[in-house]
């Protein structure tokens, strides 16, 4: 506080210390009215948000599902084995399916641990081969 008790015969000397009180009290006020009128505002216009949909994966025959194991193995529609010539051996059929009318989509299903290389590569070959849509399938998050 500002206030001085007892100068001591020293009636020149300025107090220089700055009161705070009413600075805090401003701040305060100012505090309340905001929280009081914030939820006021928000309220102000009336609006019709999207209501969330969620829709079913349905995979048409005609689409191909390549899978990439964490090790790097390329799977064809969901085969049991890998494909035996890596990547070229998928760009050889994805060359034969891009020729088709309507062209197949293709959708990547890669494993949480694969490195970025063996999905880039899998890319890479859909794009040589002339494959014009390419998706990558993946799970939602569990709701909680």
């Amino acid at each position: 506080m500002g206030m001085a008790v007892g100068n001591d015969g020293d009636e020149d000397e300025v107090n220089s210390t700055i009161n705070t009180t009413p600075l805090v009290d401003v701040m305060l006020v100012l505090l309340i009215i905001f929280l009081i009128t914030t939820p006021v505002i928000t309220d102000v216009v009336k609006l019709k948000l999207p209501a969330e949909r969620n829709q079913v994966y349905k995979t048409k025959p005609e689409n191909i599902t390549i899978s990439v194991s964490k090790d790097g193995d390329i799977y064809w529609n969901g085969a049991i084995r890998p494909l035996a010539g890596g990547t070229e051996a998928l760009f050889d059929q994805l060359k034969v399916e891009s020729v088709k009318q309507p062209q197949p989509e293709v959708h990547i299903r890669g494993d949480q641990n694969t490195r970025y290389e063996f999905v880039g590569r899998t890319i890479l070959a859909a794009q040589r081969a002339g494959i014009a849509k390419v998706a990558f399938v993946i799970e939602p998050p569990p709701k909680s």
